[in-house]
């Protein structure tokens, strides 16, 4: 297949759009929007899977010079409600089987666009017929958008997306960007075609779920770049293969498990598709095993690479494929335009090799702050660095290492999950005393969660009834995958549980820490 043959759009499932398809029905969205009293700094939230549909609202929304937020669909009711709330949004665009399934956090006046949930979604996911129709006092988006009139106003700068982050006190805080100038555009632009690989006319896919920090903004602007945008509703190994094949694929995002899933796949069948055309693989979100790394840059060549940082910060490192091999366990070193410092618990710089918080700044950036929560900000600020909890320690050759969280975030399959909120949750289900979550090693998802629950006396816990009563206030993924009932929790003198005492032992023989 010749250059000229290849599709040029977005993809997802068998259904294809070209680039001036999705910019005619992006500026309808935004009048529409505009029509509906969004303005400038307001709030959208998007409530829907991997979907053409997602990235055209997500384009209106920031055509308007507004924020859109993408809301983890996993979420229940309550967290959904929360971000509807919080963020202020003044309209709520979502897939119909999502907005069925979150209807009792819907507020009565809000003006809810109900989108067809594609036939792509439905093949990969166990959805209810009857949540495929828009549920009462929401507005088909279809029919909707037909109506509409193009935005004609005046050009906005576009900020980029509002991220809710997974929060340590049980409510997640929204990554508030500000509209970067135009020196900061061209910085920001020159960086992603350095650690994303984005570059005009690039064959990009995207497997991982679009209210994702990283797949978000690698998604967003992959899809401006005139080549090809390949979504994917979930992720399956073979699969992914396929698509890199048929599609010519050149530059991918992914996460470390994802990698695991890949190398689980039979020697035969990762024989059979061409991955050739792949030239920049990014992966971040989570340690990746030295050996699976290794593995994957045997198959596929010296085109992996990975960055360390998060929502707030950016992209602070960035290794190559030689970089891992040379320096396995390393995320690289300090990227262009980045600054690090490690501090210790006094609020002092160490020496290079000793181990400390890690605080950084990317002075390129437009700065942040968590909305309607300014304090929150400050309390990761030390002189305009910033910090997300994580130790590490530079090495005498100027590579990164990462060791230990400060903090009690367990990152499971790439997703940032605190214990808090789910120690929170437990301590409501009847009989419990008291808990403990952390996470220990898992094979595939690089960390899984764990709970171990000291029962209330006389109380007999039965493990099905906590797990039924986490998922009523839990996204499924926060359930944790191990439970563990004991007599009795270890305490410090305190009162408070020990808990890397309870920790360590499962990380004793695991050759990491994190």
């Amino acid at each position: 297949m010749s250059e000229n043959q290849l599709y040029h759009g977005i993809i997802s499932g068998d259904r294809r759009r070209s680039f001036d398809e999705v910019n005619a029905r992006v500026a309808t969205i935004a009048g529409g929007l505009q029509a509906l009293g969004v303005r400038p700094g307001d709030c959208v939230c998007v409530l829907m899977r991997n979907d053409i549909a997602f990235m055209e609202a997500v384009y209106g929304v920031m055509t308007l010079g507004a924020y859109a937020v993408p809301v983890n669909w996993h979420f229940k009711p309550e967290e959904v409600g929360y971000i509807i709330g919080d963020s202020a949004t003044r309209v709520l665009i979502g897939h119909a089987d999502l907005l069925h399934s979150v209807a009792s956090a819907i507020p009565a006046d809000l003006t809810v666009l109900s989108v067809p949930t594609p036939p792509e979604v439905i093949a990969n996911y166990k959805i209810a017929p009857d949540h495929l129709s828009p549920p009462n006092n929401a507005i088909d988006f279809d029919g909707w958008l037909a109506q509409q009139k193009p935005y004609d106003g005046p050009a906005q700068p576009q900020p980029q997306n509002m991220i809710y982050t997974s929060g340590t006190t049980g409510h997640p805080k929204g990554v508030k960007r500000f509209a970067p100038t135009p020196e900061q555009a061209a910085h920001a632009e020159k960086m992603r075609a350095t650690i994303y690989g984005l570059k005009p006319q690039v064959r990009a896919l995207c497997p991982g779920p679009l209210y994702h920090s990283a797949p978000n903004s690698f998604g967003i602007r992959a899809g401006k770049l005139g080549g090809v945008l390949v979504l994917m509703p979930r992720f399956h190994p073979e699969e992914f293969l396929q698509l890199v094949q048929e599609h010519k694929i050149d530059t991918v995002f992914m996460v470390p498990t994802m990698f695991i899933r890949l190398m689980k796949l039979p020697a035969e069948v990762r024989a059979k598709y061409d991955v050739s055309s792949l030239r920049h693989v990014i992966h971040a979100a989570a340690p990746c095993p030295a050996d699976v790394k290794r593995a994957m840059i045997e198959w596929w060549g010296p085109v992996i690479y990975e960055f360390y940082g998060s929502t707030e910060s950016g992209a602070v490192t960035f290794a190559t494929s030689e970089d891992a091999l040379n320096k396995p366990g390393t995320v690289g070193k300090i990227a262009h335009g980045a600054e690090l410092k490690f501090i210790d618990d006094d609020g002092n710089e160490v020496p290079q090799g000793e181990i400390g918080e890690i605080f950084s700044r990317i002075a390129g950036n437009p700065d942040f702050t968590y909305h309607n929560k300014p304090e929150k900000r400050a309390e990761i600020d030390r002189g305009g660095f910033i910090t997300s909890g994580d130790m590490g320690y530079l090495d005498d050759d100027g590579y990164v290492f990462i060791c230990d969280r400060k903090r009690d975030m367990v990152i499971s399959g790439g997703v940032n999950i605190y214990p808090a909120e789910i120690e929170a949750a437990l301590h409501a289900v009847t009989g419990v005393h008291d808990c403990a979550v952390f996470g220990i090693p898992d094979a595939e998802f690089g960390e899984a969660l764990m709970a171990m629950l000291e029962p209330q006396p006389g109380v007999t816990l039965d493990e099905s009834f906590i797990r039924s009563q986490l998922k009523l206030a839990l996204a499924d993924y926060k359930v944790p995958k191990h439970i563990k009932i004991m007599p009795e929790l270890p305490r410090e003198d305190s009162g408070k549980i020990f808990k890397r005492r309870l920790r360590d032992p499962y990380w004793a023989n695991a050759g990491r820490v994190i």
